[in-house]
């Protein structure tokens, strides 16, 4: 059994950020403004400026944090501790998408304020047409 410790490869974490996030080299060379080569060269870089990091990071919509504290023994854990529209994590247990309205309610609550905006516009174009052919027939 090998004693050596793993080292903190920040262009494999990139990589595979890369790879979860369903996002290819060429993607994040564009969203980046770089060649697929340079992406290519910093996921096989051991260190990375933190300029660069920080660049990275948000190109792939993380943190300079979450991509040097990346493992994927913290990413399965994270989804084998989802269930039942909650997850725990260091700060304790959340609800998620908790709708605390009904959906249909607000959509209907919208249409009808959209209503009555056309019912206004509608008036203010006749009251525009009136006035246009009362200045016609001087």
């Amino acid at each position: 059994m090998s004693t050596t410790t793993k080292t903190n490869h920040i262009g494999r974490k990139i990589s595979r950020i890369r790879e979860l996030r369903g996002m290819k080299q060429e993607t994040l060379a564009e969203v980046m403004g770089i060649s697929q080569q340079s992406i290519s060269h910093i996921e096989n870089s051991e260190t990375l400026e933190a300029e660069k990091l920080g660049k990275v990071a948000k190109a792939l919509g993380v943190t300079k944090e979450g991509i040097e504290n990346f493992s994927e023994e913290n990413v399965i854990n994270y989804f084998n501790n989802f269930n039942d529209n909650s997850f725990s994590n260091s700060q304790g247990t959340f609800n998620a998408n908790n709708c605390t309205f009904n959906p249909l309610e607000k959509l209907m609550e919208v249409v009808e304020e959209n209503k009555k905006l056309y019912e206004r516009l509608l008036k203010a174009e006749q009251e525009k047409n009136i006035y246009l052919e009362k200045l016609l027939g001087k």
